[in-house]
């Protein structure tokens, strides 16, 4: 039964890498749908509102895992035994 696990966790890296980034997308959609359902915005600037939420939560993962990134390479140059 290990080896079911392994398989549903290696399909779902596949297309999620990144918890909070997906979970952000689907917030996001999630928002503007509901904003697009009542008055609040107009369905012609919705597009462009979606471009925009989502251009600013794929910067915002880049910039996280460059950060990361970066965390984890001082730590390796800052280690004596290297």
């Amino acid at each position: 039964m290990k080896w079911a696990q392994n398989i549903l966790r290696e399909t779902f890296g596949l297309f999620v890498d990144d918890g909070s980034f997906a979970l952000a997308i689907l917030v996001w959609l999630i928002l503007l749908r509901w904003l697009t359902s009542r008055p609040v915005i107009a369905p012609a600037v919705a597009g462009i509102v979606l471009f925009a939420g989502l251009a600013v939560i794929l910067i915002e993962s880049v910039l996280r895992y460059a950060r990361r990134k970066r965390q984890i390479a001082n730590i390796d140059s800052n280690d004596p035994e290297r």
